[in-house]
């Protein structure tokens, strides 16, 4: 996790080493705004910044502000339109309006140090949590999953619709994709997923495939799949494909994910293919209600050929069964043509 993903652990850092802190969080966007609603910036008294609510058009503005909420101990709430000019400076076509609100850590009504170090541990623990702040009444508390799992799918920090002065900051864990198989689709695969916002880790015990000349600059596992997700770990935000097309190397993957909580599951090889694979797993023991949690095969049907083609197809299915957890398999799909003949 880079800085500019640890906000509220440097904010705690800060408030805690007697620096003085605050947390600055986009609540509302309207036209093109720099940064999406949920963006944070923390202050310390000292001035320093880490993050951004706005791309660089009002941070100095936020900065006073932050200070001031720090010495008086007051939570608040700023407006601020960026014009047409400072919005191409970062980027933009056109300007828009944002508010930030902009909270001091421990002090008065700002945001109690033990409920940001909750928050902290959890964020830690990779659990996904978000914070329900009134800013009426500047209570807060920790909102979990099973509260508003669409909210948390989605990404979606907001106001909620139930109580409209309450805001919701929405803190997910980073996404993760464990690539079993260092097959030539998972080249393409590990750099689309990057760019996508995936932490990717290739497992395979044949170091000759999964090699640093294969892979430059990737997280590599060379023990057996079991024993490599057991220490990656599976949960919520992870994904596990596995493409060695070697029963050997990709059924103990797919019996850990199976057990597993992680949203995607999908397994390279044809309809012929697959069809060995689930009675292997039911030789094993696995219901067809938990086989059937396996998409193969593998990636949305979009008559992909290559392993560029093919990637592009695993990750769009992954996307959808991310951001549409309706469109999960929740039973033993129909028979489909398989993506790239994958055999």
């Amino acid at each position: 996790m880079t800085d500019h993903d640890r906000i509220p652990e440097i904010a705690l850092d800060w408030h805690r080493a007697g620096r003085g802190a605050a947390l600055a969080t986009v609540v509302q966007t309207w036209g093109s705004a720099p940064r999406p609603v949920g963006a944070q910036l923390a202050i310390s008294g000292a001035s320093e910044i880490m993050g951004s609510v706005s791309g660089g058009c009002v941070e100095g503005a936020v900065v006073v502000e932050a200070l001031e909420a720090i010495g008086d101990g007051r939570p608040r709430i700023l407006e601020f339109g960026v014009s047409d000019a400072e919005a191409f400076a970062v980027g933009l076509a056109c300007g828009g309006t944002i508010r930030v609100m902009v909270e001091p850590l421990g002090r008065g009504d700002g945001m109690p140090e033990a409920l940001l170090a909750d928050l902290v541990a959890a964020r830690a623990a990779r659990r996904p949590v978000g914070v329900a702040t009134d800013t009426g009444a500047w209570t807060r508390r920790l909102v979990e999953y099973a509260e508003d799992p669409a909210r948390f799918d989605a990404d979606r920090s907001g106001f909620s619709d139930d109580a409209p002065q309450t805001f919701v900051a929405i803190h997910n864990p980073p996404l993760r994709l464990a690539i079993v198989g260092a097959a030539h689709i998972a080249q393409p695969l590990t750099l689309m997923a990057r760019v996508a916002g995936y932490d990717v880790t290739v497992i395979d015990p044949r170091e000759a495939f999964a090699s640093e000349s294969r892979f430059p600059g990737e997280a590599i596992s060379h023990d057996w799949p079991d024993e490599a997700l057991a220490a990656h770990g599976l949960d919520l935000r992870t994904a596990v494909v596995t493409l060695s097309h070697d029963p050997k190397i990709d059924d103990p993957a797919l019996r850990a994910a199976i057990r597993s909580d992680v949203f995607y599951i999908g397994a390279l090889g044809s309809t012929r293919t697959h069809a060995k694979r689930v009675e292997r797993l039911r030789g094993a023991g696995f219901t067809d209600a938990e086989i059937a949690r396996i998409e193969a095969p593998i990636g949305l049907d979009i008559g992909s050929k290559s392993p560029a083609e093919i990637a592009i197809a695993i990750l769009a299915q992954m996307t959808e069964r991310l951001r549409r957890p309706a469109t999960r398999p929740v039973a033993t799909p129909a028979p489909r043509r398989a993506a790239g003949g994958q055999g």
